[in-house]
């Protein structure tokens, strides 16, 4: 029998569903400073963290920085200096939600892990991990929420070349939103 050794790793051990020992090898560098070849290599692998959660919010980050670009481009190219007020703030918004997005990669898959961490303790303590969980998701659907709610003022003022990078940005908060959806009512216990 052999260990394999990754830098920025680290092994947890927990009990399988079936109640057998598992050891998991867990990125212990933030996965938000992966390249995306490290990123989406760590979710493919069978380890419980990253899962579809962390995925929601980095595809929800994404879709906020699309909303930004979309704002950068139309910054100083509006009819009016209101319309150019509101890109602006668009802008500051949506830079806003693409961090804290981007915050919520690492946190749902800490927050998971607890998840998995708790199996086989008491049912408080599973019941506690499950209710952290449902946390980082919903907090991603109510921010997927408020970055389509800058879309409007993008579509009416903004850029007119880049209006189909708007509708991107749309149907991937819409999916960010379904997912992490899917992982509140999983994470319901």
């Amino acid at each position: 029998m052999f260990q394999l050794r990754y830098p920025h790793h680290s092994t947890v051990s927990t009990l399988s569903p079936f109640g057998e020992s598992q050891n998991y090898i867990i990125m212990a560098k933030k996965y938000i400073h992966h390249t995306l070849e490290e990123y989406v290599d760590a979710l493919s692998r069978k380890t419980p963290v990253p899962g579809g959660g962390s995925a929601a919010a980095l595809t929800a980050s994404v879709a906020a920085a699309l909303l930004s670009m979309v704002a950068n481009y139309s910054i100083g190219k509006t009819s009016s200096k209101a319309a150019g007020k509101g890109i602006e703030r668009v802008l500051h918004k949506s830079e806003h939600l693409r961090k804290q997005f981007l915050e919520f990669v690492d946190l749902d898959a800490q927050a998971y892990l607890r998840v998995v961490q708790s199996r086989g303790a008491a049912l408080k303590e599973r019941r506690m991990a499950l209710k952290e969980a449902r946390k980082v998701p919903l907090k991603v659907c109510r921010l997927c929420y408020q970055a389509v709610r800058l879309t409007p003022i993008l579509v009416e003022q903004g850029n007119k070349h880049l209006l189909s990078d708007v509708e991107v940005a749309v149907e991937l908060l819409e999916a960010a939103f379904n997912a992490a959806l899917i992982n509140v009512r999983i994470n319901q216990g």
